[in-house]
């Protein structure tokens, strides 16, 4: 009796949190990365928080065409907004997908490309390293140690320790990431760096499934101009929106 009422309760709070295959939108929440007084990476004139954001409006706008999906920003100026709340934002929409943009910077100023992350456990150094930088946000909040308590923002590795809730979305979270890298490297021919796995705050925490994409290095001359120009901002946008239709198309019906 106790078992038949625990699995009927389980099953209720699922279809409370989990977006339904069957629901009428298709429910994209984009997340520029950065924000505010977070600027991101910086790169001479080019400032990731504000490519990020020119992107992500750029995505939502091709996304809107189509009246199938409902496009929600987790920010739409240049306002900052703490790392916890961008994916509570994801969860109080029940958002289908959850997809935080983001750019690359790097000391070797040669490092190009490409790469979507999803929610992991990767020790890999340079996989750590990318998550340190974007996770560094949360020191910029007020009582970080305390929302963020048993994380520590130089050991990005400390996260793969708490509870992982993205573990159940990997493989669509996967399916995603692979249909963006794709189409970046076809559409825009950028150098495809892959699909990997790292311990990002921003989707730890996330009901759905979640990426993380790094357009490429503003700290190369070369790929920092195409992503600063409006004509690299709207290939990318293309890209990503028809990864994300693509990925509708195959997983979600009305």
């Amino acid at each position: 009796m106790f078992a038949n009422k625990f699995k009927v309760a389980f099953a209720s709070l699922l279809i409370g949190v989990i977006p339904s295959i069957y629901a009428q939108n298709f429910k994209v929440v984009l997340d520029p990365g950065h924000g505010g007084k977070d600027t991101g990476a910086l790169y001479g004139k080019f400032v990731e928080k504000q490519i990020v954001l020119d992107v992500a409006l750029k995505v939502g706008d091709i996304l809107k065409r189509d009246k199938d999906f409902k496009v929600v920003y987790t920010r739409k100026t240049d306002v900052f907004i703490e790392v916890a709340e961008r994916t509570k934002i994801a969860n109080r929409e029940k958002a289908d997908v959850f997809v935080s943009i983001h750019i690359n910077a790097a000391k070797n100023l040669s490092a190009y490309g490409a790469e979507t992350y999803v929610m992991g456990v990767s020790k890999m150094a340079s996989n750590l390293e990318v998550a340190k930088k974007e996770n560094a946000a949360i020191t910029l909040e007020d009582n970080y140690h305390v929302t963020y308590a048993g994380y520590d923002p130089n050991r990005p590795e400390s996260l793969i320790g708490l509870t992982l809730i993205q573990e159940q979305f990997v493989t669509q979270s996967i399916d995603l990431a692979s249909k963006i890298q794709t189409r970046f490297t076809n559409d825009v021919q950028r150098e495809n760096r892959g699909v990997k796995q790292g311990p990002f705050w921003v989707l730890h925490s996330a009901l759905m499934p979640s990426i993380l994409i790094e357009l490429g290095f503003i700290s190369n001359k070369e790929e920092g101009t195409f992503l600063h120009s409006e004509e690299g901002k709207e290939q990318m946008a293309q890209a990503i929106a028809k990864a994300i239709i693509d990925y509708k198309k195959e997983n979600f019906v009305r």
